[in-house]
């Protein structure tokens, strides 16, 4: 049982949802607060909400300032969460995952082989385990002598 959760949890589907979860939820209050407190101050030094610097007014009307500023701030929230959690969650994943399959003895540079390949395996073991009455492509056929 406990092996069935452990290869559960170690599913990367499992862990890709972790990722997204953690991204949408734990990181947006710390981000946004290092963003607004730090990165929003230096980029607003630059050109304040009232200046043309890293935006400008379409209208008279105060709602149609185009502000630049906070697509920078978009932009590096989400370069924050990305790097975090790429280096606090994804590359340990894939060191353990990586450790594992040398542990197993997988090799990740060997191609995976295909259909054609293992159907062609397969087709010889059966011809190699038939040994007597092969028919064509060295498969088993009846002999008629079902009173065995």
């Amino acid at each position: 049982m406990l092996k069935g959760f452990k290869d559960f949890i170690m599913r990367g589907n499992v862990i890709d949802l972790a990722v997204g979860v953690i991204i949408g939820a734990a990181f947006t209050a710390i981000v946004t607060a290092i963003t607004d407190s730090l990165i929003q101050p230096i980029i607003n030094s630059f050109g304040s909400a009232d200046m043309a610097g890293l935006g400008f007014q379409i209208t008279d009307n105060e709602n149609t300032f185009i502000d630049f500023g906070v697509v920078i701030t978009a932009v590096i929230n989400f370069l924050i969460i990305a790097a975090v959690v790429y280096f606090i969650i994804v590359a340990p994943i894939n060191k353990l995952n990586e450790m594992n399959n040398k542990r197993l003895g997988i090799d990740e540079d060997t191609p995976a082989p295909t259909a054609e390949e293992l159907l062609a395996e397969i087709r010889d073991l059966m011809a190699a385990d038939a040994g007597g009455s092969t028919g064509a492509h060295g498969i088993d056929r009846p002999t008629g002598d079902d009173t065995k």
